[in-house]
């Protein structure tokens, strides 16, 4: 057990165990996503800053892979599962660049002054077709339960019906919040939220401020994915999870984490542009 002025210098805080914050930080904002393995250093300590600067009881935080995880993800064609042996070199290579990322990223935040465990999802979960089948939550719980904050990533991870495959961050943010009972999920990513069309591509794009989760099932033929190269849809993947767990009573938030101060006001209630995603 820390001492009691350590704890305080990490932030460490066991009140209101119930209260839990999920927020995901997109590869996009956290590398630079088109230079291959070449992380966004001002950035990351940024969201480090802004994050310890909010001070919320109870986060749990996943970040996404960007240039470090998709790219050797795609060449090896790790998704879609085992197929030959010549795979086994990319699943390990692609597994090690995203231990790679979360240092930096779990480094920063220490440097904060946030206690951040790195929880290998690959440790802990194992998927069917994909989709998460078993999640081996024990130690994620004792670690929020004693204050620390877990921070996970998009991984590599065994798949009892095709082998092997790549568990997206944004399957396991809907999972964690879901099954932790989290309050808020955050999404930080590269735009100010959701629009009616590509924003990158569409100049007569409107931002979406408020929707519901049946509405946004409305809204799913005009979205599309990422023109990047991500293996997990990019926003089509995101909106797809949080269709996926529209059954759970979270407050959905998506904001432009590239923009100084959004996931600090995210993370502490404060009004923010963005899209905010709710039952009713």
């Amino acid at each position: 057990m820390l001492p009691a002025r350590q704890e305080a210098e990490l932030g460490l805080n066991r009140e209101d165990e119930n209260s839990l914050i999920v927020l995901k930080l997109g590869g996009s904002v956290i590398t630079e996503k088109e230079r291959n393995l070449t992380p966004n250093l001002n950035s990351i300590d940024r969201l480090a800053r802004e994050i310890a600067e909010a001070n919320v009881k109870g986060l749990m935080i996943v970040h996404g892979g960007g240039s470090y995880g998709h790219p050797l993800a795609k060449q090896y064609n790790i998704k879609e599962g085992y197929k030959d042996a010549s795979q086994i070199e990319g699943l390990l290579k692609t597994h090690q660049t995203m231990l790679e990322l979360n240092k930096l990223v779990v480094d920063s935040l220490i440097y904060h002054n946030i206690a951040a465990f790195s929880v290998a999802p690959s440790s802990c979960v194992v998927t069917k077709a994909g989709r998460i089948k078993t999640f081996y939550d024990d130690a994620l719980r004792m670690f929020l339960k004693t204050g620390f904050v877990p921070v996970l990533f998009g991984d590599t991870v065994l798949d009892t019906e095709i082998g092997f495959t790549i568990l997206s961050g944004d399957q396991l943010v809907a999972t964690l919040a879901t099954e932790f009972n989290a309050t808020k999920l955050v999404f930080g990513v590269d735009v100010d939220g959701l629009y009616t069309t590509d924003p990158k591509a569409d100049a007569s794009a409107q931002l979406i401020s408020n929707t519901t989760f049946e509405e946004l099932k409305k809204m799913m033929p005009k979205i599309r994915g990422s023109k990047t190269t991500d293996v997990t849809g990019g926003m089509l993947g995101k909106v797809l999870e949080i269709i996926n767990m529209m059954n759970a009573s979270i407050q959905v938030i998506i904001v432009n984490a590239i923009r100084e101060g959004n996931i600090y006001k995210a993370l502490r209630g404060e009004k923010v542009v963005g899209t905010i995603i709710r039952e009713e």
